[in-house]
C-alpha cells in the first residue's frame, strides 16, 4: 500500500523528465572525472592511491547507498528523498570544484555518491508509483535509456569541455542538468510513501558499506603495499 496523489497524465511525464535528467547526470560523474585524472591531479596534486579514489569514492557510496536510500524513501516519502539527494548531490559537485586539495576533493566525491543514490533510489521509486502496466515499462526504459546517454556521451563530453573550459566544466554542466532536474521535480513529483514501511536496517546498511569499502581500500593499496601486507590481508579478509 502507498500512500499518495498522482499527477495527470501530462504530469508524469513532466515527472519523467525530471528523473532522466538527474539519471543522465549520474555516469558522466563516473567518467568526467576519470578522463580529467591527469588535470585534477595537476592541479591539486596527491598520490596514486588519493586519485584512484577520485572515481571509487564516488561509485563507493553511490553503490553502497542505494539499498539505503530506496528504504528511506519509502518512509519519508520519495520526492523528499529525491530533492534532498539531489541538494547533497549538487552542493558536492559545487565543492568538488572549490576543492584546495586532492583530500578534499575526495570527500566531496564520497559524499557527490551519497546524494546521488538518494536522488536515483527517490527518483525511480517515485516512477515507480507514478506509471502502472505498460507506461511503467515504457518509463523505466526511458530512465535506463538517459543513463546510457549519459555513459556512453560523457567521456566524449568531458573530453570537449576540459579541453575548452578545464576540468571543473565537468561539475559546471552536471550543477545545471541537477538543478533543471530538481526545479522540474520540485513542481511535478507528487510525495509518496508506504505505510508499511519497517524501516531502515541501520546495523546492516552500515556493515555492509564498511566491509564494501575495506574492500575497495585494500584493492586499491594492494599494488603500492603488497598483496601479502597484513594491513592487506586484514582488509580483504
Amino acid at each position: 500500500m502507498t500512500l499518495m496523489t498522482r499527477t495527470g497524465p501530462a504530469g508524469r511525464w513532466l515527472v519523467l523528465l525530471s528523473v532522466c535528467l538527474a539519471a543522465m547526470t549520474m555516469p558522466l560523474s563516473f567518467t568526467g572525472p576519470a578522463v580529467a585524472l591527469s588535470r585534477i591531479a595537476a592541479d591539486l596534486g596527491g598520490s596514486p592511491l588519493a586519485l584512484n579514489w577520485v572515481t571509487n569514492a564516488f561509485m563507493l557510496t553511490f553503490g553502497a547507498g542505494l539499498m539505503a536510500a530506496g528504504a528511506l524513501a519509502d518512509n519519508h516519502g520519495r520526492k523528499r528523498i529525491f530533492l534532498a539527494g539531489l541538494a547533497v548531490y549538487l552542493l558536492a559537485a559545487l565543492g568538488c570544484m572549490l576543492a584546495p586539495d586532492i583530500v578534499w576533493f575526495d570527500m566531496f566525491r564520497a559524499l557527490q555518491g551519497i546524494g546521488g543514490a538518494a536522488a536515483f533510489a527517490g527518483g525511480a521509486s517515485a516512477l515507480a508509483q507514478e506509471f502502472d502496466g505498460r507506461s511503467q515499462l515504457r518509463a523505466f526504459s526511458f530512465l535506463g535509456t538517459s543513463f546510457g546517454i549519459g555513459l556512453a556521451f560523457g567521456p566524449v563530453a568531458s573530453g570537449l569541455l576540459i579541453d575548452t573550459f578545464g576540468w571543473r566544466a565537468i561539475f559546471v554542466l552536471v550543477a545545471v542538468l541537477g538543478v533543471a532536474a530538481a526545479a522540474l521535480g520540485l513542481h511535478t513529483v507528487t510525495e509518496s510513501r508506504d505505510p508499511d514501511a519497517t524501516g531502515l536496517d541501520w546495523a546492516g546498511a552500515g556493515t555492509f558499506t564498511i566491509a564494501l569499502a575495506a574492500l575497495t581500500y585494500g584493492v586499491l593499496q594492494a599494488p603500492q603495499s603488497g598483496w601479502a601486507n597484513p594491513f592487506v590481508l586484514a582488509l580483504l579478509g
